[in-house]
């Protein structure tokens, strides 16, 4: 290992250096995968290095814009109570309510951007129960069959029905000019549809590889922040404010389909900049307020999916945001989880790997909690900020 890079694990190791700013370091060496995808991905231990995941970077999808993320204008979220949610957010999180016009609220996430909480979420229909193969004349019947409601492993029970979705966000890019970005996104085939509010805001939706809703705007802290937020918070108060403020985007757990190609497609369009590929996801970093893992996981099968039908037409690509990381301050982990407990809301330990117990925690690098929304939705807060 070369000098510089025995320099930035020991400064890791005696906490001079942040999480962030290893992965930044190493990303911009690309030399070695970043360490939070190791316990976070698919494709450590045994499966390094197998077919599934391949760690080769998808191709750039078209010349690099030159475009770079400068603001989170907004995460969108669908929910069944937005006023529940928004009276959530503005009590645990300390992000005040901007404007409620009745159907929507907009919160500001401290200095770094905005949530946009709508209502009239509807739950999507259960699957079709898949047909249950009939056992040959006079064969037992298999015994240890697997329990309802699995999942990735790792979740709290009693948390509910999820009746919350993130299913757009948009982010403040420059350098801005209206007719220069859409003649930019035209000429790379993305069907910008225009979204303009007046002669202050201005945007346009497109479709990402996967097939998720991105907005990109005109949007920085100068032009969005033009006064305090002061709406009132319609919904009572579930319980007592916190002394949080939020610092950074952790990150955005983003499941997608084809991750390589997101990766790929976010990096030459606005600027985000990828780690080294895990082989089956990718730890982006966001302007300067934030990141996301771009996760295999949207759809299109995985391990254990059958075959495909190579005469079959291609599933349709998928994406989601499961759950969403933000750094807070002050951090203590024994203090933090005493003010979850004390409002009733469940802590779920994750340190970004194995052993998940506070006691580990207490003096692992990466520290924070999953709770649960009014709405159902995973919150995670963390150590992270900067």
């Amino acid at each position: 290992m070369s000098d510089a890079l025995t320099k930035l694990f020991s400064d890791f190791d005696r906490g001079l250096l942040s999480r962030r700013r290893l992965l930044q370091a190493l990303g911009a060496a690309a030399v070695v995968r970043p360490v939070s995808m190791f316990a976070q991905g698919q494709c450590g231990g045994a499966r390094a290095g197998t077919p599934e995941c391949d760690t080769t970077p998808a191709k750039a999808p078209f010349a690099a814009t030159g475009w770079q993320t400068v603001w989170l204008d907004y995460f969108s979220m669908q929910v069944a109570d937005y006023q529940k949610e928004a009276a959530y957010f503005a009590t645990l999180m300390n992000w005040p309510i901007r404007s409620d016009d009745g159907k929507q609220a907009l919160l500001d996430i401290g200095d770094i951007g905005g949530l946009l909480i709508r209502g009239g979420y509807a739950p999507p229909p259960p699957p079709a129960a898949a047909a249950t193969p009939t056992p040959p004349a006079g064969a037992a019947a298999a015994g240890g069959g697997a329990t309802a409601g699995g999942g990735r492993g790792g979740g709290g029970g009693g948390r509910g029905p999820r009746m919350a979705a993130f299913d757009s966000y948009c982010f403040g890019i420059a350098p801005w000019d209206t007719k220069k970005v859409e003649a930019e996104l035209k000429a790379r085939g993305l069907n910008p549809i225009a979204d303009h509010r007046g002669n202050d805001f201005q945007s346009f939706h497109i479709k990402d590889p996967n097939g998720w809703d991105l907005q990109l705007s005109n949007g920085t802290r100068q032009n969005r922040r033009r006064g305090p937020a002061s709406a009132k918070m319609v919904a009572p108060a579930p319980f007592d404010k916190t002394a949080w403020k939020t610092l950074f985007v952790d990150h955005i757990s983003f499941q997608v389909s084809n991750y390589k190609e997101a990766a790929a497609f976010y990096e030459a369009l606005i600027g985000w900049k990828p780690g080294q590929d895990e082989g089956s996801q990718n730890e982006v970093k966001i302007g300067n307020f934030g990141g996301a893992i771009i996760r295999r996981g949207g759809g299109g099968g995985g391990r254990g999916a059958a075959a495909p039908d190579p005469s079959a037409p291609p599933p349709p690509r998928r994406a989601s945001i499961d759950h969403i990381a933000f750094g807070i301050t002050p951090w203590d982990a024994d203090a933090v989880k005493a003010e979850l407990d004390k409002r009733g809301l469940n802590a779920r330990v994750d340190m970004g790997g194995a052993p998940n117990t506070l006691e580990a925690m207490r003096t692992a690098k990466y520290q924070s909690y999953h709770t649960t929304t009014p709405n159902g939705f995973d919150l995670q807060i963390s150590n992270v900020v900067a």
